[in-house]
């Protein structure tokens, strides 16, 4: 009777993760057995469990040498993409440049000089122009936080 109290608080214990490494071996021993309590059959499979997985062996081989070949193979493709990457914004800047110096230059008529003039300084106000409203957003800002936090 004073072995089945044993083993009950033992597996109150084990269950609240509070046993040792030897009350851990006796509660295995005493599930082992075919001496078990009637109340505490169910945690026989438990247990038993435990002493047929520590039996048990990993047969099977794993091929180490594919994973290292796939991963070259990713590693390859992906650098002649970056190589081809940069060799295409390369020439897509260098031939870029060539074709500004010929679209941009002097004019002979002066009405077509002052049209262009007048689109390029519309295009650069109207930049300026939003640079400016969010400038007034992080004005309301400050004023709105001098309100909150004064010093």
């Amino acid at each position: 009777m004073e072995l089945y109290k044993n083993i009950e608080q033992l597996l109150e214990k084990y269950f609240q993760g509070e046993t040792s490494i030897a009350e851990e071996n006796e509660l295995r021993a005493y599930f082992s057995s075919s001496d078990v309590a009637q109340h505490l059959e169910q945690y026989k499979q438990v247990f038993g469990y435990f002493s047929v997985a520590k039996e048990q062996q990993f047969e099977k081989t794993i091929p180490i040498a594919s994973k290292k070949r796939s991963n070259v193979a990713w590693l390859s493709v992906a650098a002649s993409v970056v190589i081809m990457l940069g060799v295409g914004t390369f020439y897509y800047f260098n031939s870029s440049n060539q074709e500004v110096s010929g679209k941009y230059g002097t004019y002979d008529d002066p009405e077509i000089a002052l049209k262009e003039t007048q689109r390029a300084l519309d295009l650069i106000s109207k930049n300026v122009n939003v640079g400016i409203e969010s400038v007034t957003y992080i004005n309301e800002y400050d004023k709105a936080k001098d309100r909150i936090f004064i010093e």
